[in-house]
């Protein structure tokens, strides 16, 4: 099993929570959350005055899946975050060791 964590525009999680339905992912966390990579945040202007912005505004989704899903899951994600532009965001992929489903107590894969 494998664990995605992306980290994306806030409005493109609609569009990758609804890819992510239809290739059969029905469960995932998501979080607000503010950072910055190369771009170092961003420049804004508000009121005729400009103001730098250290951390930008992202969401973090976090998914499991069963190492057969990663790539579909994967292209899915990179599909529905796209917009061409600086910040659209990271994916990484970390090792599952166990997933336990409290209600039934079943493991593995069935309790994704």
């Amino acid at each position: 099993m494998k664990f995605i964590i992306a980290i994306i525009k806030p409005f493109k999680l609609d569009d990758v929570r609804e890819a992510l339905g239809t290739i059969g992912i029905q469960g995932l966390t998501v979080t607000e959350v503010k950072g910055y990579g190369r771009q170092k945040g961003q420049t804004e202007i508000y009121r005729g005055a400009e103001y730098q912005i250290q951390f930008v505004a992202k969401v973090k989704i976090e998914v499991a899946v069963a190492d057969s899903m990663l790539d579909q899951a994967l292209d899915t994600i990179r599909a529905a975050a796209h917009t061409g532009t600086i910040g659209d965001g990271k994916m990484f992929v970390l090792e599952l060791q166990q997933a336990i489903r409290i209600r039934t107590n079943e493991t593995g894969e069935i309790a994704l």
